[in-house]
């Protein structure tokens, strides 16, 4: 009994530890998106690629990607600008734990085992910059689906910033039924390079 009573002490403590830690991740995280459009910006790409994919003509389908130019322009300047305002954030904020799951202080008892949320961010802005300025040449429907996924990985990087790997995971299956690895198979190459140099260190 003395051994359940300890181990839901335990438990109970490393809880409230991490509870704490994320409440001051997601603050963080939020003081620096609080001057961007950025996730208004993210629904209106996303709904204005689905209105395009379901157009019924050419013509319309074209008028409809032009259209999105401007959106896309918008949110590549913001998150631009967003990342190098969290690039100044300190190196010990920035941290965060390659472990599976939240333990308290994990990224500043096991360095090694951690990755910079500052890095993270800047090779996300450099994807969506290259996916909107299309240097790859990509069709219209193919450009969209590589951009909705440099949209959804960085997603996916914000949640494990704010709570772990495999809480960002679950919400993304949840509420877009992609499951991580098809994320990064989706990305760009040079996306895909840098962000699993950076995860697996």
């Amino acid at each position: 009994m003395d051994v359940l009573i300890l181990a839901i002490f335990i438990a109970t403590g490393i809880y409230l530890l991490n509870a704490k830690a994320q409440r001051r991740r997601i603050a963080l995280l939020g003081r620096y998106l609080a001057p961007y459009q950025i996730e208004k910006l993210m629904q209106t790409l996303t709904d204005g690629y689905l209105r395009a994919l379901g157009e019924a003509t050419d013509e319309r389908r074209d008028q409809v990607w032009s259209l999105l130019g401007s959106t896309e322009a918008q949110l590549t300047d913001q998150f631009s600008r967003f990342a190098a305002d969290f690039a100044r954030v300190d190196d010990a904020d920035a941290r965060v734990s390659r472990l599976a799951v939240a333990l308290p202080f994990a990224e500043k008892v096991l360095p090694a085992l951690s990755f910079d949320m500052r890095r993270a961010l800047a090779i996300h802005a450099r994807g969506i910059a290259h996916v909107a300025q299309n240097t790859s040449h990509l069709a219209p429907k193919d450009r969209a689906f590589m951009m909705t996924a440099e949209l959804l990985l960085m997603q996916h990087t914000c949640h494990w910033y704010c709570k772990s790997r495999t809480i960002a995971t679950a919400r993304m299956l949840a509420r877009h039924q992609t499951p991580h690895a098809q994320l990064i198979d989706s990305v760009s190459p040079e996306t895909r390079s840098a962000y699993l140099a950076l995860i697996r260190g």
